[in-house]
């Protein structure tokens, strides 16, 4: 049956295109791939398998579930579930392919204590959020532990002049001299940026492949995801009539408006409200009056647009952010499960 939810266009080039270039700015570091958080809205499944038949073979999600979720692995893929194993998880941990990346002194002596396996570390280095002091890292607590990867993570990698970088960088060189993991990763999208010193053995990449800019320091990236929603309907609006919750537009002249099935519910905020437009071919329609759960309204009089028809909602990651206020990584996890995804 012809749907009316809208549609995210999911382009697997532009995806694995991102990745070579991620994995060409890391040198001689591999270079891995978050698709936690459902492949930052886009399909985890489908990033792991479309990113896996490219070469890549470091792959990372935040939770359990996440793996789960996941199916086998692609043969020579591997996985790390970030947040470690949380009390009631073990024996979970211990089933799955996934090795956890521990976070605490708790976690690391549980994991022995169950004969786990091999397994990733995280260190925090000033960011205060996860991971082992550098002081339990280099206290003797790692020694014996089936390390597969020590980690760090970076706070400011998004500036590129801010001294926390440098701080980190040392703090993390002087536990990786210490402890002398097989691998050892720092950087995600913003670190790679920051040169060589920052790669480390392994790269962690994550907004970057999905066409995000975390950092100041461009990349040529590609859009990956494009956004499409139908028109349901279209109404002539009088000089002097308002459109949408709150009256806050008003027709200067007489106005086609075209109602198009897309909301806030599908992740299209209400910022985009007056700010935000769709195209029509080469024509650009602003959006009018607020954005509504289920619904946007488009200012359509230089057009001939009839019900039924999709258009492309302009979903630029770096312009919708700037317009917005939102993070690029709010606007891409913040896309519903109302979108048909199609992969291309």
């Amino acid at each position: 049956m012809p749907s009316a939810n809208p549609r995210l266009i999911l382009s697997r080039a532009a995806l694995v295109a991102n990745w070579r270039w991620f994995a060409g700015a890391s040198g001689a570091a591999h270079c891995g791939a978050a698709i936690k958080a459902d492949g930052y809205g886009l399909g985890a499944r489908e990033s792991l398998h479309t990113l896996a038949t490219a070469g890549c073979r470091d792959f990372f999600v935040a939770h359990w579930s996440e793996a789960a979720a996941l199916g086998p692995l692609p043969d020579g893929a591997r996985l790390a579930v970030l947040h470690g194993v949380q009390p009631g998880e073990m024996a979970v941990a211990l089933a799955s392919p996934a090795r956890p990346v521990l976070t605490t002194a708790a976690q690391v002596a549980a994991w022995v204590a169950a004969g786990g396996g091999v397994c990733d570390v995280m260190v925090d280095t000033g960011m205060n959020r996860l991971g082992l002091t550098a002081s339990e890292a280099v206290s003797g607590l790692l020694d014996g532990l089936k390390l597969d990867t020590l980690h760090s993570h970076l706070a400011c990698a998004e500036d590129p002049a801010h001294p926390h970088n440098a701080a980190q960088l040392a703090a993390f060189r002087e536990v990786v001299e210490h402890v002398r993991p097989p691998r050892a990763a720092l950087a995600s999208s913003g670190g790679v940026m920051l040169g060589a010193d920052y790669h480390f053995g392994l790269t962690r990449i994550g907004l970057g492949l999905y066409g995000g800019q975390a950092s100041s320091a461009q990349a040529p990236l590609q859009q990956v995801a494009r956004i499409e929603a139908r028109v349901i309907q279209v109404r002539d609006v009088a000089t002097g009539g308002s459109v949408g919750y709150g009256a806050t537009f008003t027709a200067a002249a007489p106005t086609c408006v075209a109602t198009l099935g897309l909301g806030y519910a599908d992740g299209y905020t209400r910022g985009f409200g007056g700010i935000g437009c769709v195209y029509a071919g080469e024509a650009r329609l602003p959006v009018i009056g607020r954005v509504s759960m289920d619904l946007i309204t488009v200012d359509a009089s230089a057009v001939d647009v009839g019900e039924g028809d999709w258009l492309e909602v302009d979903f630029d990651l770096v312009n919708a952010a700037t317009a917005t206020g939102m993070a690029q990584y709010e606007l891409l996890t913040g896309l519903g499960a109302r979108y048909t995804r199609i992969w291309r």
